[in-house]
């Protein structure tokens, strides 16, 4: 899930339809709902988030200092403003990138990978952190590979693979993986749409693999585990 904070309205619909397309949920806040929503939002929402985004908003100063007071995700900055004075700003501003109009989805999206590399943070690849590890997984909109092979996904399948990979230390709950694929105030969707997708993401895995790697718990929540 991506928070955006923008005054605009029809603007963050707009983004929001966009990410959509490729399974990306988006929630939009004014810059006083954010402020206020900051400061109340417990951790386990926050693992939700992959970025933010500041679009229209006001003082972006004061919003990148309360996201790094709770939490270290990209922070990235939409400009309307092409002038070297304004992005050089914003990147004073404590922005982590500068996004100019046209705005491509999937570019966001890579952008946001490489800032989470760059951040010491990159957990986009078991092969990587994990030694023999079978999945792999981009977060720019490409499918996952499972021992080197591409395995077609739908979207919501294809986010909830991302999320447990990014999150491979972590049991997440069914709430955590239904903010973080249908975003936090998605009250359109029932909670236990998540069990449905992983029934159908565990069989497709088991069968590449030859085992089960999603373990659950009840109450605790899923991780994924890989033999030796």
């Amino acid at each position: 899930m991506i928070v955006i904070v923008d005054e605009r309205r029809p603007i963050v619909n707009r983004y929001a339809a966009l990410f959509a397309q490729e399974g990306v949920s988006i929630t939009g806040l004014s810059s006083g709902d954010f402020k206020e929503w900051m400061l109340s939002v417990p951790e386990t929402d926050l693992l939700a988030i992959e970025a933010f985004l500041l679009g229209d908003c006001d003082n972006p100063l004061e919003l990148s200092e309360e996201i790094r007071k709770r939490i270290s995700i990209p922070i990235l900055a939409i400009s309307e403003d092409h002038s070297l004075k304004q992005i050089l700003e914003l990147f004073h501003l404590g922005v982590d990138d500068v996004l100019r109009k046209p705005i491509y989805v999937r570019e966001i999206l890579a952008r946001i990978a490489a800032i989470c590399r760059r951040m010491d943070t990159d957990s986009y690849s078991i092969k990587k952190t994990l030694k023999d590890g079978p999945i792999r997984v981009f977060n720019d909109g490409r499918d996952p590979e499972v021992n080197g092979r591409m395995l077609l996904l739908p979207r919501r399948e294809r986010r909830i693979l991302e999320y447990l990979v990014n999150n491979r230390d972590k049991r997440m709950s069914k709430t955590q993986i239904f903010s973080a694929v249908y975003g936090l105030f998605n009250e359109g969707v029932e909670e236990n749409v998540v069990e449905s997708h992983i029934s159908k993401l565990r069989k497709k895995l088991k069968n590449l693999l030859g085992y089960d790697v999603i373990d659950s718990k009840r109450f605790l929540g899923y991780k994924l585990v890989f033999k030796d």
